[in-house]
Formats: C-alpha cells, sequence, structure tokens
C-alpha cells in the first residue's frame, strides 16, 4: 500500500527548514554542523559558525536545510533565546563523556524551551561517543527513557561521533524528518494510539475513496487510491499481502467486500509505529491536509467581500445538502440528530464545531438534548453568519463535494433594505440591550423552548440563541438573539461598525423597577445615539418584561412620552413567567423586514437634522437668488444688445 520512497513525498509548502543547535560548551555543536556539511571531520573548529545550508538533494525529501549554531556565551543568551524561538526543530547536545551535560538537559535546556514557548521538534543529540569510557556501557533507552517521558518534545534521541563519521547525517536528517513529518499530530506515543484528529481526517478520506459507499476499498478503490496518493499502482500480490498483513493482527479489518475502515485505520498506525510517518503525511496532503490536520486553508475560498452592514447566509442547495445529512444520520427516525448522532455527522471533521460556544447551547433541544430539522439547519445559519469561512470548511468535511463557494450568499447591504423599505433576508440578527436582571436571559430561554427558571445567573460574556420562527402566511425565517450583558455594551458602541451587522436591537426593562426603565432608556438612546453618528441605525423596540408582576407608578406616562418622543412603538409587555410572549419574535421579525419604520430619533440627531435643513434652505434660497441675478443680467443684455441695435 505505500512502497513509494520517501522522495516522492510532498511535504506540503515548505521551502526550508531552519535547524537551531543549542548545548552546553565543548559538547560538540560545531564540529556536528562542519561534519555533517563538509564531510570531514574539522582540524580547528571557529568559536560560533556563521549559517550553514545544505543543498535541497542533501536528502530525499529536497528541501534545503538551514542550520544555526549557537555560543556558549552567557553574555549571548538573548541571541540564543531569538534563535531558539525562530527554530523549526531544536537539536540538543551533550557530551557522551561528560555525564553532567547530559543532566542539564533536563535541568536546564529542555525547561529553557518550555520557558520560552518553543513548541517544535526536540532532537537529542549525544557527541563524541567515541569518547566514552568503555567501562560504563549503557543503552541510549536505558539512559533517555525517564528524560522523554517528562519531555515529551523529544521526537528522537541519537548518538554520533564527528571524529569517527558516526550517524552524522542521520542527526540533520531526523530533524528535518520531525518537521516535515512530524510524530505529535497522528500519533499518541503514551497511548501508542492515532490521535482522534488524524482518526477523524483518515476515515473521511477512507469514506471518498469508498466510491460505491459499501463500507469498504475494494482491489480496485485500493489502488486508486495508491496511485492519487502514490503515483504508483499495486501488484494484485501487494494488495493481497496488504490485506492479509492486516487480517492476521485484526480480523475486523478486511471483509469479503475489501480493506475495511478499522483495517485501514491499522495500517496507519503500523506505518506510524514502524517510523514511517512520511507514509501517513503523504496521504493525509494529497487530501489536502495541513500539519494541524485541517484543510488547507487555500482550499477553503474566502465569501466574496463584503461591507459590515452585509451578511452570509446559506444557499437553498446548501439547505437541501443539509436536509440530506440530516435524514441520513437520523438513524432512528425519530426526527431530531440526538448527540451520538450529531457526532457520528462530524466523524470526519476535525471536531464537532457546535459542541463550543458560541454554538454550544444556542439552539433548541428536546428532552433527549436532540437536534429538530429546524435546529440542526438554525446551527449551521448561525454558524454561517457568524464564520462563513468556518461553514464552508465544515461543509467539505461532512461531504459536501459541490463548488463550495455555491454554498453561500452575501446579502444586500442593510442601509440600500432600508432605501427600499423592505429585506429579503432569511436569516436576521436581533441584539438584545437592558440592564442586570431585566429579564434578557430569560427571553433567551423561553426563545429556545425552555422552562422559566427563578435563579439568577448573570450574563457576563456575549450570548447567542437561533431559531426559526413561523411567519403569518406560512413563511419562516431564521432570528438569532444576541445577548449584550450590560457591561459589555460600552465595549460594543467602542468600534464604529458594532451596529453594522444588526437587523433590530431590542432594550428590555423589568416593568416593576423604575430603575430599569430609566437604564433601559439610556441604553436606548446610546445605542440609537451611535447608530446616528455612524450612519448604522437600526430599527428598536422596547419590551416590558415581568408584566406579571404591578408595573412602577408613572409607566404608561414615561412609556408613552419616550415613545412619541424618539418615534418608536410603546413597550411590547411580555411574562416568560407565565408564557406570555405577546408574539415577540414575530414582531421582531416584522420590524426587521420593515428596516425602515421604528428607527429611534434622539434630541441630538433631531437637531442635526434640523441644522442640515436649515442650511439646505439657505444653499437653497442662494441658489434661487443667483439664478434670478443671472436671468436679470441676462434680460439686461438682450435689452442693451436691442437698443444698439435700433440705434
Amino acid at each position: 500500500m505505500a512502497r513509494a520512497p520517501v522522495g516522492t513525498v510532498n511535504p506540503g509548502a515548505r521551502t526550508g527548514v531552519r535547524i537551531v543547535v543549542a548545548g552546553d560548551r565543548s559538547t560538540g555543536k560545531s564540529s556536528l554542523i562542519v561534519t555533517a556539511a563538509a564531510e570531514n571531520f574539522p582540524v580547528n573548529v571557529p568559536p560560533l559558525l556563521p549559517p550553514t545550508r545544505l543543498p535541497e538533494d542533501f536528502y530525499p525529501d529536497r528541501v534545503p536545510i538551514t542550520i544555526i549554531d549557537t555560543s556558549s556565551r552567557p553574555e549571548d543568551n538573548g541571541k540564543v533565546a531569538d534563535e531558539l524561538k525562530r527554530a523549526d526543530a531544536v537539536v540538543l547536545t551533550y557530551a557522551c563523556d561528560q555525564p553532567q551535560t547530559l543532566d542539564r538537559l533536563s535541568t536546564f535546556w529542555l525547561p529553557k524551551l518550555r520557558q520560552l514557548e518553543v513548541k517544535v521538534p526536540v532532537i537529542v543529540v549525544g557527541c563524541k561517543l567515541d569518547l566514552r569510557d568503555e567501562n560504563q556501557q549503557v543503552s541510549l533507552e536505558q539512559v533517555m527513557s525517564p528524560i522523554m517521558q517528562q519531555f515529551r518534545e523529544i521526537e528522537t534521541c541519537i548518538e554520533c561521533s564527528a571524529l569517527k563519521h558516526i550517524q552524522i547525517p542521520e542527526v540533520f536528517y531526523y530533524a528535518q524528518k520531525a518537521v516535515l513529518h512530524p510524530t505529535g499530530p497522528l500519533f499518541d506515543q503514551e497511548s501508542q494510539t492515532l490521535k482522534p484528529r488524524c482518526v477523524r481526517a483518515l476515515k473521511r478520506i477512507f469514506i471518498l475513496c469508498d466510491h460505491d459507499r459499501d463500507g469498504a476499498l475494494s482491489d480496485a478503490e485500493l489502488n486508486d487510491f495508491q496511485v492519487k496518493c502514490f503515483n504508483a499502482p499495486l501488484q494484485p500480490s501487494e494488495i493481497v499481502g496488504v490485506k492479509r498483513v492486516v487480517q492476521e493482527k485484526i480480523p475486523e479489518g478486511v471483509n469479503e467486500r475489501g480493506l475495511t475502515l478499522t483495517g485501514f485505520l491499522f495500517l496507519h498506525a503500523l506505518f506510524i509505529e514502524k517510523g514511517r510517518l512520511e507514509t501517513t503525511w503523504t496521504v493525509l496532503r494529497k487530501f489536502g491536509y495541513n500539519n494541524d490536520i485541517k484543510l488547507a486553508d487555500e482550499l477553503i475560498p474566502a465569501p466574496s467581500k463584503r461591507t459590515p452592514d452585509q451578511s452570509v447566509e446559506l444557499t437553498n442547495e446548501a439547505i437541501e445538502f443539509l436536509k440530506g445529512i440530516f435524514e441520513a444520520y437520523d438513524s432512528d427516525l425519530d426526527g431530531a440528530l440526538r448527540p451520538r448522532e450529531l457526532e457520528e455527522v462530524f466523524s470526519t471533521a476535525p471536531e464537532c464545531p457546535f459542541s463550543e460556544a458560541p454554538y454550544k447551547d444556542a439552539a433548541e433541544a428536546n428532552a433527549f438534548g436532540g437536534l429538530s430539522l429546524d435546529g440542526f439547519l438554525s446551527k449551521w445559519a448561525l454558524m454561517t453568519l457568524l464564520d462563513p469561512t468556518f461553514s464552508m470548511e465544515n461543509l467539505i468535511y461532512i461531504g459536501y463535494s459541490g463548488d463550495i463557494s455555491s454554498t453561500i450568499r452575501v446579502t444586500r447591504k442593510r442601509r440600500l433594505d432600508r432605501k427600499k423599505q423592505q429585506s429579503e433576508r432569511n436569516v436576521f440578527q436581533c441584539f438584545v440591550f437592558g440592564p442586570k436582571m431585566a429579564g434578557k436571559s430569560a427571553i433567551i430561554d423561553s426563545f429556545l423552548g425552555r422552562p422559566f427558571s427563578d435563579t439568577y445567573n448573570p450574563t457576563t460574556e456575549d450570548r447567542y440563541a437561533v431559531n426559526v420562527v413561523d411567519q403569518s402566511g406560512g413563511t419562516k425565517k431564521t432570528l438569532v438573539l444576541r445577548e449584550i450583558p450590560e457591561d459589555g455594551v460600552g465595549k460594543l458602541l467602542s468600534s464604529k461598525e458594532s451596529l453594522a451587522a444588526c437587523d433590530v436591537a431590542v432594550f428590555v426593562h423589568d416593568s416593576s423597577d423604575e430603575s430599569s426603565w430609566k437604564r433601559a432608556t439610556e441604553l436606548l438612546v446610546e445605542v440609537a445615539g451611535h447608530g446616528e453618528d455612524t450612519g448604522y441605525e437600526v430599527p428598536c423596540l422596547i419590551v416590558a418584561a415581568k408584566d406579571d408582576q404591578d408595573s412602577f407608578p408613572l409607566a404608561i406616562q414615561h412609556s408613552t412620552r419616550i415613545s412619541q418622543d424618539m418615534g418608536v412603538e410603546a413597550p411590547i409587555p411580555i411574562s416568560t413567567k407565565l408564557g406570555d410572549f405577546n408574539n415577540v419574535f414575530r414582531k421582531i421579525i416584522t420590524a426587521a423586514e420593515h428596516p425602515h419604520l421604528s428607527i429611534p430619533e434622539t434630541e441630538a440627531g433631531r437637531t442635526r437634522k434640523q441644522y442640515h435643513r436649515l442650511i439646505n434652505r439657505s444653499l437653497m434660497f442662494v441658489s434661487v437668488g443667483a439664478a434670478v441675478a443671472i436671468v436679470g443680467l441676462a434680460a439686461y443684455r438682450v435689452y442693451a444688445a436691442r437698443k444698439n441695435s435700433s440705434s
């Protein structure tokens, strides 16, 4: 399955590898470098070598190597630290005839790398092997095993002799290999198993190669895979040999149809255990994976350029694909994807994107934690709104094979929506403002079908909720609620474009608390003023929560005055405790669909408009006056010309 030589491996986009050699004084750093480059042991070695370049044909991967020597002088510690931070791999040296230099690796050098946050492969090299006392012979494994257990960043340990030319080329070969074909992302040394992200990537590759979708790679499919990855077909006898190796070790790895996923994963674990990481890396890179075992950025097109007041939605084509995915993975046919089924949907992605904020708990779930079709599509709508590139990436992971750019569309500018007095969006985003304990979180919970709770849990960070709202006439729109904590309003409004992505702003207050009303009103004026100043004005609604309690005195009078002064609708009374929502979510959608209405006007904004009207009127008066003067002058000239001609 993988007899291609190392030279055919595609190392990704790397154009070079930078290896930094560090260690205590007189451990053989410079001699190691010179002997590797010149293939001769140097008689006189300078204290510090300049950067040394090994040509690209030095090793089969054909990637040039630059080796950086480092000083052992204490005054050069800063320079050494800078070089280590720029390294692709680090070679740490000790002298085989000086045991104290080996101890210094675990007491000084390896902790120093961690302190500097140098997260690259480390090759530990014992130099001057020819000088070791023959009476103190111990195995390298015996010496290094405790250190490697403590410092997992150590990729390889090797002993060498520059004088005797023992294992000198191997040092930098292993260092280069550790960069081009790292173990860390693929294999857990402790448990001796493939890492989860590696398993998920290989599963996706297996499914892509299983053209007839029968759960096994036939001989023909296995051969196609080999040609794609290694540019060389397998002979029938080789295919038989591969399957025999698998079947002997793991019987379920092969069935009558061919090599199963279990067998495919076993083969890769076997290659890695035998040190043939380049085989698995070749496969991953042929299918577009980078060193993080994620699809390379260039495979996922960036959405078309858009202004801040444009958003991104899934197209009908993408939605139909996701409906098919939902049906395919709803194995118990209960109309919902339970957590186990949802995990299976994303079993070919690096992780399940819905298991982390802001997507986790952002949609309505049933008693078993299952997502309905609307809930499933709602989470995708939220992901596409917040991070369209991530959404496209995950569509590819779960099997979308068409033109990925056809899965999203950029909506019309919100400013243009206001001019045309209607919005064609299918997904609307509503910012929910309000003081502490006003009832914002209760509204969010009710939107997701969760029961009312008297327990107060303050929201400290922005929180998202998304659901489908049925409109009159049978149409459906997706509504995203973004709860803004009171303490986060200042930070939000510090950005000029902060309201550009907002379709509607809702201001919630506790209808029984006058101070809550006052603070909500202050927030309304603050947000409306920001919209007027930046040009990103948004429709605003006021929600009077806790309508089951007695209103504060003068509530009607205050709310009427504010509504009239600012030109917005009267507050919408709701009670999440009683389940009385007064169609508030439909009203939010309606306000978003008619973005020219419900836009509040502050006193400052009104004054500014009056000033502009006055200026425009003055300019118009001046223009009219000038026009009259010009017409009068022209008439006089005509009159004078006629008078002269008659004379």
